[in-house]
């Protein structure tokens, strides 16, 4: 059997506790939800062409390290 991985800070118990969030929501607390992230302090939403996901991934990794 495969082990399976999970990002730093993550486990399969706090993995299912997402889960179970986001599939219990209705379309309108998921919308709400979806909004107030467009409206965070201190950040951002913005379109960037696919093949730059990478790289943007890690400046965000290397801006987040200790």
């Amino acid at each position: 059997m495969k082990q399976s991985k999970f990002p730093l800070g993550w486990d399969e118990e706090r993995v299912k506790r997402v889960l179970v969030h986001y599939e219990s929501q209705t379309e309108e607390e998921a919308a709400a939800e979806d909004e107030a992230a467009f409206e965070a302090p201190g950040q951002t939403v913005m379109e960037i062409p696919v093949e730059l996901v990478p790289k943007v991934r890690e400046l965000i990794a290397k801006h987040q390290a200790p």
